[in-house]
Order: C-alpha cells, then sequence, then structure tokens
C-alpha cells in the first residue's frame, strides 16, 4: 500500500526537463539498473539500503569501474526495481531512485521525502575560469552533473575550508592548495574532497579525482552542480536515520579509520625546526626535567640539510649535525618518546638522490618521456611518481630503512603537491588527473607497506592533503599553516567539525598557530586549552616563536604545563572515542545538530561543539574576553567541569571567562574515565584509575564505556587481543537509590588486570554505600562521593547509594 500511495505521490510531481534526454529503455542486470537514453547509458546500484550509485556514460565512451575513493561491495538483494508507465523506480528500504521517462528525470528520496533530482544531468560547457580564485582548471571545456535542491537546505563539505559551516552560495575550486597563513577566510585549501552534505541529512559523493569545482548554489537558483575536466561521471547518494549513521554510511563506503597508536594522543614537540641530533636531546631533556609529559618529537626538513634550500629529496640522514640516529632514536625509544620525520614527494636536482631516482625511473615525466623539471620554493626539482610500481617501491623502500632504524611515525608535507604543473605525466594519469588524489595514494603507499613489512605496527602518518577516503589508511590531517593569530585560531573548530563530517576526524592544526612571529602567550594558552579536546595535539610553529611549552617564560610553561597533564589525565576518554571512529566513524569532534538535529538555529553553530557525546566545549578565540554565551543542549543537564556548577538542559547562559581554562561542561549521567598524570603513554595503565559519574537525579539511567587494548599492536579488537569496562547508572527516585553497574567483556587473547578504581560520584549527598551487597566506607569532598573499588578482572561489580 505505502509503495502505491508513494507511486502516485511521484506522477503528481513536476519535474524539470533534463537537457536534450530521452529515455529508450532499460533492463536489470544483477540487481543494477541499467538504463538506456539517447546519449547514453545509465548505471544505477544500491549497495546498501542507504548508499545508491549513478554513473553516466556519455555515447562513445566507455565505463572505468575504479574508484578512488569507495571500496565497498554492493550487498546483493539489497533492492528491487518496479516499472509503471511512467517511471521506473529503484527500491531499498531506505533509498528510492526514480526514473521519469518523459520528461527525462531521475530524482532521491529518502522513503517518501524528496532529497534532490538531476536539473540538466550530464552536460558539456565552455569553461569559465573564476576571477580572483587560486586552482582554475585550465580547460577549454568542462563535463558538469547538475542538481536541483531545495531552497531551505544548509550545504557542508567540500573538504578543508575557512568560509563559515553553511558553504551553500559558493563556488568551490576542487584543487588541493596550500593558503599559507590564512585567518577567518580560506576559499580553498589542502583538502577538496567532493563531498557534499545537506542539513536534510543525506550526502552525495562525486566520485572522480580529477580537478574540478562544487558549485553550491552559487547563482541563487537551488541549483548543486560538480564541474570537472575529465574522469568518471560517477556519484553516490547516501542518507542516514541520524547524523551519525549517515557518517557511518559514507565511512561504511570510503573506508573507516584504523585505530592509531595510544601515543598519538599524547603530546608532540615540534617545530620547524630542530636543527641537530643536540638540539633534540636537549629538548627532550627538558621536558624530562619540567616533568611536561611528551610522547614524541617531529623532526622537520633539517634532518637530511643543513639549509631550507637544495637538499630535499636526500631522504638521509645529514650526518655532520645527526652523527648518531641510530643511538639517538634508540635512546628516546627507550624513554618511550617517539621519533617523526618529515619527508617530501619532491626530489630536487641538487639532492643526493636525484641521480638514482632518474636511473631507476621514478619521477614523473614530461610527454617526450625525459624525467619532468620545474622550480619552486625549496629548488629545481621532479616529482616521484607514486603511481608507477617502480616509483611506489622506491619510496616505500626509503621509509622501510627508516623504519627498521627504529623510527615511529612518518610526516608527508606538500602532498596537494604543493607545485605540480599541469604539464608532468605520471603513470596515474596527467598532473591534473592525479593532482588531487596525490597525498591519498601516498597515504596508500605508506599504509600498504606496513601491512607488508610491518603487519603489527600502527603506522602514524601525518599529512597535509588527502582526498575523499583517505581516513581509512590510517591518515592524520592538519589544516595547514595556519596564521598565528587570533584570527587562524577562530577558522580552526568550523575546519575541524567539517572535515570529521567527511571522514577525516583526526583533523587538527598546529597547536599556537605556525605562520608569522607574533608572540603573544594568552593566544597560545587559549589555543593549547582548545587542543586538549581536539584529536591530536602538536603545538608547532616556526621556530622565532618556541611552540613547545618547555620553552616559555615560566608563567607560561606553568600553565600550559596544566594542559598537558590535562590532555594525559583524559587518555581513557580520549582512546575509547578514537576506538569509536574507527567502529562506527563518528567524529571526535560534533556539531551540537548532531545533538538536536531537529534545532534549525544550530545547523551553522561551531563556536561550541561536542568532544565525544559527554563534553562541551568552548573555545576561547578573542583576547581579553571575559565571558561568553554558551547554549546547552536540551536532552540533558551539564555540568561544569571544573566547579560542578549545574547549567540547565536547553538553555542559553553568559558564563565568566577566566585564565585558567576555556568553558567545558559534562554531561549529567555521563561516566569520564581518568588517569593521574603520566610522563607518557608507554607509563598508560587501568590497573589504577579514576571513574568520575556526573549524577544528575533527571537522567535516570546512562551509560558508558572504557575501551582498552596495548595500544601499540594493529587490529587490536580484531585479534581478541582487547577489553571493554561498561558502565552503567541507575536512579531510583522514590527509593533514592542510585545504582552503579560495572561489567566486562575480555577477548580471548586478552590479559586483563585486577583494577582499583577510585569512583567518584558528583553532585550527590550519601547516607550509606554498598559495594556487592556489602557496607563499604566512602570519602565525601564537599558535594562529591569517593569509593574505592577493587575491580576482580572479569566480574561484575553493583554499587548502591543511598540518598
Amino acid at each position: 500500500m505505502k509503495k502505491l500511495l508513494f507511486l502516485l505521490l511521484i506522477s503528481s510531481i513536476s519535474f524539470a526537463q533534463t537537457i536534450d534526454r530521452e529515455y529508450k529503455n532499460f533492463k536489470e542486470v544483477n540487481n543494477t539498473l541499467e538504463i538506456n537514453t539517447s546519449d547514453g547509458k545509465y548505471i544505477i546500484k544500491a549497495y546498501s539500503e542507504k548508499i545508491v550509485e549513478t554513473s553516466f556514460i556519455p555515447k562513445g565512451e566507455t565505463f572505468n569501474p575504479i574508484s578512488e575513493a569507495v571500496i565497498l561491495v554492493p550487498k546483493k538483494g539489497t533492492s528491487k526495481i518496479i516499472e509503471t508507465p511512467n517511471f521506473i523506480n529503484l527500491h531499498t528500504k531506505g533509498i528510492i531512485v526514480t526514473v521519469q521517462k518523459s520528461p527525462f528525470q531521475i530524482s532521491y528520496f529518502n522513503q517518501q521525502k524528496l532529497l534532490l533530482s538531476e536539473k540538466q544531468g550530464y552536460f558539456k560547457q565552455k569553461h569559465i575560469p573564476l576571477e580572483n580564485v587560486k586552482g582554475n582548471i585550465k580547460s577549454d571545456s568542462t563535463e558538469v552533473i547538475q542538481f536541483t535542491i531545495s531552497p531551505d537546505e544548509i550545504l557542508y563539505g567540500g573538504g578543508a575550508r575557512a568560509l563559515g559551516m553553511n558553504r551553500r552560495d559558493n563556488k568551490l575550486a576542487l584543487y588541493n592548495r596550500a593558503d599559507y597563513g590564512y585567518e577567518t577566510n580560506s576559499k580553498l585549501m589542502n583538502f577538496c574532497i567532493p563531498v557534499v552534505i545537506s542539513s536534510k541529512m543525506y550526502a552525495i559523493h562525486f566520485d572522480n579525482s580529477a580537478i574540478g569545482y562544487l558549485d553550491l548554489d552559487s547563482k541563487k537558483d537551488n541549483t548543486l552542480a560538480y564541474e570537472t575536466i575529465s574522469g568518471r561521471k560517477t556519484y553516490q547518494v547516501i542518507i542516514g536515520d541520524s547524523w551519525t549513521d549517515l557518517i557511518s554510511n559514507y565511512t561504511n563506503l570510503t573506508g573507516k579509520q584504523p585505530l592509531p597508536a595510544r601515543w598519538t594522543l599524547g603530546n608532540f614537540s615540534s617545530r620547524f625546526g630542530y636543527h641537530s641530533q643536540g638540539e633534540v636531546e636537549k629538548t627532550i631533556k627538558k621536558f624530562e626535567d619540567d616533568k611536561i609529559p611528551v610522547d614524541a618529537i617531529i623532526l622537520d626538513l633539517y634532518w637530511f640539510g643543513k639549509e631550507m634550500k637544495n637538499t630535499m629529496g636526500n631522504l638521509d640522514w645529514e650526518k655532520e649535525t645527526f652523527p648518531n640516529p641510530d643511538k639517538m632514536i634508540a635512546d628516546l625509544n627507550a624513554k618511550g618518546i617517539k621519533t617523526i620525520l618529515i619527508t617530501e614527494p619532491f626530489v630536487l636536482t641538487t639532492s643526493k638522490k636525484w641521480q638514482e631516482a632518474v636511473d631507476k625511473k621514478v619521477v614523473a615525466t614530461d610527454k617526450d618521456g625525459k624525467p619532468f623539471t620545474y622550480d619552486f620554493y625549496f629548488g629545481n626539482t621532479g616529482i616521484i611518481d607514486i603511481f608507477k610500481p617502480e616509483g611506489k617501491n622506491w619510496f616505500w623502500n626509503v621509509y622501510k630503512r627508516l623504519i627498521n632504524q627504529g623510527v615511529g611515525g612518518l610526516w608527508g608535507d606538500l602532498g596537494e603537491p604543493e607545485v605540480f604543473p599541469s604539464e608532468a605525466i605520471t603513470a596515474g594519469g596527467k598532473a591534473d588527473e592525479v593532482h588531487n588524489v596525490y597525498g591519498h595514494n601516498w597515504a596508500k603507499l605508506i599504509a600498504d607497506g606496513y601491512k607488508k613489512d610491518f603487519p603489527n605496527q600502527r603506522p602514524f602518518i601525518l599529512m597535509r592533503a588527502g582526498y575523499s577516503g583517505s581516513q581509512r589508511f590510517g591518515m592524520i590531517p592538519w589544516s595547514g599553516d595556519v596564521s598565528r593569530s587570533w584570527g587562524g585560531l577562530q577558522s580552526q573548530t568550523e575546519i575541524s567539525l567539517q572535515m570529521g563530517m567527511q571522514g577525516m576526524a583526526y583533523m587538527h592544526s598546529d597547536l599556537g598557530g605556525f605562520a608569522g612571529d607574533y608572540f603573544d602567550n594568552e593566544l597560545y594558552i587559549r589555543w593549547l586549552q582548545y587542543g586538549v579536546f581536539n584529536p591530536i595535539f602538536r603545538p608547532h610553529a616556526h621556530e622565532e616563536v618556541a611552540a613547545e611549552p618547555v620553552y616559555k617564560d615560566i608563567a607560561t610553561k606553568a600553565k600550559a604545563k596544566k594542559q598537558v597533564e590535562l590532555r594525559y589525565q583524559l587518555l581513557p576518554y580520549n582512546y575509547t572515542l578514537a576506538f569509536e571512529n574507527n567502529q562506527k566513524g563518528t567524529p571526535l569532534m560534533r556539531p551540537l545538530f548532531f545533538e538536536e538535529p531537529n534545532n534549525s538555529k544550530l545547523l551553522t553553530v561551531c563556536e561550541t561543539y561536542l568532544w565525544g557525546n559527554d563534553f562541551l566545549v568552548t573555545p576561547i578565540t578573542k583576547s581579553g574576553l571575559t565571558s561568553t554565551s554558551v547554549y546547552f543542549p536540551k536532552n540533558n543537564n551539564w555540568f561544569d567541569f571544573y566547579s560542578d556548577e549545574k547549567q540547565m538542559a536547553g538553555t542559553t547562559s553568559n558564563i565568566t571567562v577566566v585564565e585558567d581554562h576555556i568553558p567545558v561542561f559534562v554531561r549529567g549521567g555521563a561516566f569520564i574515565p581518568m588517569l593521574k598524570t603520566i610522563q607518557n603513554t608507554s607509563q598508560y595503565s587501568l590497573k589504577t584509575f579514576d571513574l568520575h559519574y556526573y549524577f544528575d537525579p533527571t537522567t535516570t539511567q546512562s551509560s558508558g564505556k572504557l575501551y582498552n587494548d596495548d595500544g601499540a599492536t594493529a587490529n587490536a579488537f580484531e585479534k581478541s587481543e582487547f577489553e571493554v569496562l561498561n558502565f552503567n547508572g541507575n536512579f531510583n527516585e522514590n527509593g533514592k537509590i542510585v545504582v552503579i553497574k560495572l561489567t566486562s567483556e575480555i577477548g580471548k587473547k586478552f590479559q586483563s588486570l585486577d583494577k582499583n578504581v577510585a569512583l567518584i560520584i558528583h553532585n550527590i549527598k550519601a547516607k550509606s554505600v554498598n559495594f556487592n551487597g556489602k557496607a563499604i566506607a566512602f570519602k565525601t569532598v564537599k558535594n562529591n562521593i569517593e569509593i574505592p573499588v577493587s575491580w576482580k578482572k572479569g566480574a561484575a561489580v553493583e554499587i548502591k547509594i543511598q540518598l
């Protein structure tokens, strides 16, 4: 009956004529709908109940089945095809594609709700370059796929930009390019991802890697268009029942982020850059002496050359300044500190490896097959052809040697690529055809190498350029060379929130800002305070203004130390967020509209965000601010993380801003696992930890969990080398009893430990406490109680608190 009503509904909708396209016939082939038209053929198939793909093959062309982005395999039996006199419909339980025969039209529905429809569909047009926009494509004509969207939709996506959360009304170039020193506005940056996400809770992903544009209704006529120089005319429409479901479906399509090593969530010592082995050892000694936690040190380009220019491509140690790298790395590893090295895809003609690269034919060529060379800031260069098996193997062997030497992580810089002239030719195609997937394939090269040669290690791959699905290679993206200014800080929440929605959940910034010698300790501390609730905590800057807290004045160092310590105290919570992202694709940083999808006022908010499910965070991004307005989502009351002061659900409050921290609140009913401060993650243990429960009588039931493994082994969860600790809270208002249950799931191959847990219950006054039926002593501190819990591995624990 519902299908009949739906067919009646769509027959009454008036669709626009698709440009000169006539329906001819259709056939069903293995649950795939093939439709022949006057100018080509459509192939429509369902990947799942919530993902469908449409491809158009113009007459005279053949279908290219290779996708750089998609890894999902279509599930058989997901869809049904129904023909009526006027329509052909492909149905799943969630998404419906309707093909109107005359005038020809394709539309997409979530159940009976129209999402979007092809306006003119596919066509070619004369290319008109955008004015004053970097990344203009150099082609006389472009290919376009055009849609009609509703007038009230807010649009997200298109990669990393600083434009405001609603990116509608913009025409966005798809050409990965750095924007040095950007602040509050940057229309083109390092990650140009061809996906558009709508406030109507659907996404459309254009599955083609060539350069082009996304036009998000720039002419304000309710038109969405994808424009490119060449390649696949393929797109996927993805729907979701919730925002987290939508992103889970998108990351099912393009791949989930592997769980990073636990040390990835610690503190990094980084700058541009450390000039010698002595500087590295001196810096780490200062962290130890000041007892400031640190897990890794990042070496910029001076590890392979004394000068900034003319040495890129050496890809080996500069022995004069790093005389004994083996010992240096071994000593750092013994302290639990990883060494991370920068590399770039450029091999300068002045570098030590240029002739080798030429002889082994591993660089991109010109039209005559000769090495393609050109000038850029660092010197005269060629670029490694990572699309060529020889280039891929040559580059990986460089990395393999370094990893065997003890290097713990790899930094791929300038991978847009920063300069990649259109005339260059690779094994994967011309420069403009592969430009946007260069960083993507570079990360793949490293991830594949680890799987082959170091299968038990979790790679660390820090990169500033990628593409749809780069997260599945373990890429850790950052937001490029942001200005060291308040304006630079102000754009960072938008960039991270947007990229998290696009699958890249570890998008983060150079804490403190990178570009410029602007010296402002207030800015530095505010950026670090924000960084505590960021996917990655990595201060980094030009050496003129030290990024490391150990090189700050005594007062600033003390303030920074508190933020680093808090970052480490939150490791159990943060590592659990990383596990959730690995399993479901859920971003670590989440917009407020995830919490209230029907609250239109929240759809463009990025000044406040959710860190995981249970923290509400408002960074301070202006100097001298004494108060700020915070909205508290309506599903729970919220408690100040530092004072326990309660804020009522669904209200907006003016919050006093203090110097020591930014406004952070915890959801009523939340369980927050925390550690005492450790020097680095090599000391991480859940043998002893604190479990904070934010009791709120209006939240009668709540739950939480803590994921744990050895923090290092690849695919530990899949290998059953893990444990999950589950926490449940229940409040019986009539009996005035709070019941907390602790249970665990332990993988067959995991060596769990007995645990001593300090259960700290906030905002409660207790008469008595029972532990597994027996009275137990507890401590009262102001409005909190602390209960010592001895938790035997594999056992269930029940704690009853009589109010």
